[in-house]
């Protein structure tokens, strides 16, 4: 791509004299001679196009891969191309016959078309994104001299564009780039294993079977699909600028599915929140509901503002590949999602505030145990919003809007690992599980038969925790406990699963 500016720099200083010499013909052309001066500005911006075109040709027969090459040169000039007959178009039909001060005047620099400028002053425009190297939230600038003339450079003697800015920083873009997207494959990484983990525990323990873990089960499930896509998308398409720049239809949909498992995940994070709230503040701490709407909300709604967004996209900003974020056609996920998170707020807060009521009136046990649930959701609903809170507030300073990009890296890839953490690795239920078996494999295997005490302790152990664990908080096993039954029974009615995937 270095060698695409350089012709293209060579192609316009051999086109520069032409270019000049129309200038100075338009200069002293009459408003009577405007169609000689349509015809010249034509004639100069063919023989423009006929050195660049050659000048292409030229530097593409050097490249490595030629084809590959010459469908980005081909991209970058009809970019260039369609810039500059946009600009001699609004040069033409904004043209101003008379002005009170002086004033540089309009005009196409090779790359950028800039508007009248009142002398002395800079005018600045967004560096084009022609090329790689390029970083388009750097600033071009151009000079009028206090004369009304734009700035010549001394070397050159010809008017002048500064763009040094747009790839003074490439190399540390690059570098910072390449860190983010190792941290998010590493993210991803780390999610996948603490979720497939949390998974095996929940499908091999059946003793945690109930409605509440068939929810955290769909809603890692949601998490296992997402990270999986998104680390296809980084490795296939996102870091594949031959497949970005051909624009399959397949990369345009994994980035659909991609936004899809999106908000599958905030969705079935919903679905958690208002089970809880039909659990403990409308049903009244009663266990068994239907999943059927937890499905149809978790894995269905998400596909409407997927699909809306996917036709919106198709029509008004039909980017390669989907890949930029600076649309405000991304709000079709967005919203919804944002919607969610406070709807979930709203329902935990809720939550919290008949807990406390019923635990300062009743003192219920039960109540305590539905309080550590709520809690691990409330921790999680904000963790999971706070990257839509940050999103429009992205600062402008290189340095602080590097550490805000790995902040939102950090939150946006690592959610996997942080709801496996919370709902699996320090859920109280999932510890005393794995205390149980640990306790019973000891007592199996251990090499000393003597330690006939140790045992004892471990199996009145053993039976605590299973006191503890009945729960998926079910009233009915606090009832049967509580009634004298023992501890073969209880165990047997906690291996009973309502879970269709248990």
């Amino acid at each position: 791509m270095t060698g695409l500016k350089r012709s293209l720099c060579h192609s316009r200083s051999a086109a520069g004299k032409s270019r000049s010499s129309c200038d100075m013909a338009k200069r002293k052309m009459s408003s009577a001679g405007r169609s000689w001066m349509v015809a010249l500005i034509l004639l100069c911006n063919l023989s423009k196009q006929m050195f660049v075109k050659g000048s292409l040709e030229v530097n593409e027969t050097q490249q490595q891969h030629p084809n590959n090459v010459y469908h980005d040169l081909g991209i970058t000039r009809n970019k260039i191309v369609t810039a500059q007959f946009e600009c001699y178009q609004k040069i033409m039909k904004d043209n101003r016959d008379s002005r009170g001060e002086p004033m540089c005047n309009r005009t196409w620099d090779g790359w950028l078309c800039w508007d009248d400028t009142k002398a002395g002053v800079i005018s600045e425009q967004h560096c084009p994104d022609y090329f790689q190297d390029f970083d388009p939230s750097e600033m071009v600038t151009k000079v009028c001299t206090d004369g009304g003339y734009w700035f010549q450079h001394p070397e050159s003697n010809r008017t002048w564009t500064n763009y040094t800015r747009c790839n003074e920083r490439t190399h540390e873009g690059r570098v910072t780039a390449m860190n983010l997207f190792y941290l998010a494959l590493i993210g991803h990484g780390l999610s996948l294993t603490s979720l497939f983990i949390s998974l095996g525990i929940f499908f091999h323990f059946k003793s945690l079977s109930c409605q509440r873990i068939t929810l955290h089960k769909n809603l890692f499930f949601s998490f296992v699909l997402n990270s999986v896509i998104t680390i296809i998308w980084l490795t296939a398409v996102a870091k594949n600028q031959e497949m970005v720049q051909r624009n399959p239809t397949s990369c345009k949909v994994s980035m659909f599915i991609h936004l899809y498992l999106f908000g599958c995940n905030y969705f079935w994070m919903l679905c958690e929140g208002i089970y809880l709230h039909t659990l403990i503040v409308v049903a009244v701490f009663a266990e068994k509901q239907h999943l059927t709407w937890y499905y149809l909300l978790g894995w269905g709604f998400p596909l409407i503002p997927a699909s809306i967004h996917a036709v919106a996209r198709s029509y008004y900003y039909n980017d390669n590949c989907w890949i930029s974020s600076k649309t405000s056609l991304l709000y079709i996920i967005h919203g919804p999602i944002c919607a969610a998170l406070l709807v979930n707020l709203f329902f935990l807060l809720n939550i919290v505030r008949v807990l406390i009521t019923k635990l300062k009136v009743t003192h219920q046990a039960e109540s305590s145990l539905y309080m550590k649930a709520v809690r691990a959701t409330l921790i999680l609903v904000p963790l999971l919003g706070i990257q839509f809170v940050l999103f429009p507030y992205k600062p402008d300073g290189q340095v602080s809007s590097e550490i805000y990009d790995y902040i939102m890296h950090i939150f946006m890839h690592y959610q996997g690992l942080l709801v496996a953490t919370i709902f699996c690795f320090f859920n109280g239920e999932v510890q005393a599980v794995l205390r149980r078996h640990w306790n019973q494999h000891n007592i199996q295997f251990g090499s000393s038969v003597g330690n006939h005490s140790d045992a004892m302790r471990s199996a009145s152990y053993t039976a605590s925790s299973i006191t503890e664990v009945q729960g998926c908080y079910s009233i009915d096993g606090h009832s049967e406990h509580m009634n004298g039954k023992g501890f073969h029974d209880t165990d047997t009615s906690m291996l009973k699963s309502d879970s269709p995937f248990a």
